[in-house]
């Protein structure tokens, strides 16, 4: 297929046109879609090519966009809903966690919601406590939801148009911090199936399992690693439901040590979760427990040194493996 250089925000803005421009029934809908394009720009133009009627603005109201969303799909339409910042999907729970994760189960298979929830993740924006948290595990604990985090602009556009045309209810992370980062996007029309992770790096003394922005926070450890005589393979799930267990866990086999990186809390989190399906799966082949790293303990600060300390970074990240490999 023939490639050029696109960034996160352009792969994501072309998988929606392409997807909007193949099926009638995909629309837009949220706070400041349309003439404004969002805060971050991702969707500029797409009102100026499809109108206002599929590129809705809302009122602010996240629950009441949500549960819009959430009917329009029932009743034939693949609508996708923007909420702003990952930090709203608290206003969204009730629509996605009771309504739109269980009406398939609760009718009996004759009803579904395919629409697509966007929204964000990531700190270090300088946005604060309320605009900088990682939610994404509170929806991949439900039953009923789908949950994708790209890290690369290939994955955004494949994964996207993926989770557009899947009849399920799929919730789609994009870091804010990654709508610069520029990689290749194939020009031709393409999928990314959900549930298979991808080995960004190939490696043999240590695993790097991670997450959205992760993934590019453990490509730079990894380099810096070899130089330090450290071989890091890279995996990213890319889906956290459904989730790739089998690689994960051959990865995991083939290098005896595992740290997983996750911007969310440690918490009860995505992290754990992984590092669970990890233990269990690779027990007899690992040499040191598997260790998680994540967002500190603690409501995100605005002071920007502050806010840094928070996320894991490719410092230590490096440092924490090096450990583990012996070579500190």
């Amino acid at each position: 297929m023939p490639e050029r250089e696109l960034t996160f925000a352009q792969a994501i803005r072309e998988a929606l046109a392409e997807e909007m421009r193949r099926d009638a029934t995909v629309c837009i809908i949220g706070e400041d879609v349309a003439e404004a394009g969002t805060p971050f720009k991702v969707l500029s133009g797409l009102v100026e090519e499809f109108g206002s009627e599929r590129v809705v603005d809302t009122p602010i109201s996240e629950a009441g966009f949500t549960g819009i969303g959430v009917g329009a799909a029932m009743t034939g339409m693949r609508p996708v809903v923007d909420i702003m910042f990952g930090d709203f999907i608290t206003l969204t729970m009730d629509q996605m966690v009771n309504q739109a994760a269980k009406v398939h189960y609760m009718s009996g298979g004759h009803w579904n919601v395919p629409m697509v929830m966007r929204t964000t993740l990531g700190a270090t924006r300088r946005s604060a406590a309320q605009h900088s948290q990682s939610l994404h595990a509170w929806f991949s604990h439900v039953p009923g939801l789908k949950v994708v985090l790209p890290s690369t602009p290939y994955d955004a556009k494949g994964l996207l148009k993926t989770a557009i045309r899947d009849n399920n209810p799929v919730v789609f992370f994009e870091d804010k911090m990654m709508y610069k980062l520029k990689g290749p996007v194939p020009e031709d029309d393409y999928t990314i199936p959900l549930g298979v992770a991808d080995v960004k790096r190939e490696g043999g003394d240590i695993t790097l399992v991670a997450t959205s922005s992760m993934v590019q926070t453990a490509l730079g450890a990894a380099s810096m690693l070899e130089k330090a005589g450290v071989s890091a393979e890279v995996v990213d799930p890319r889906t956290t439901w459904p989730l790739d267990e089998k690689t994960l866990i051959e990865s995991a086999q083939k290098t005896s040590r595992v740290i997983v990186l996750d911007e969310g809390y440690g918490r009860y989190g995505v992290a754990a979760e992984i590092a669970a399906v990890i233990a269990a799966g690779a027990f007899y082949d690992l040499d040191a427990p598997v260790k998680r790293m994540g967002a500190m303990h603690v409501p995100i600060p605005f002071s920007p040194p502050l806010e840094d300390a928070t996320v894991p970074t490719e410092q230590t990240v490096f440092e924490a493996a090096r450990q583990m490999c012996g070579k500190a």
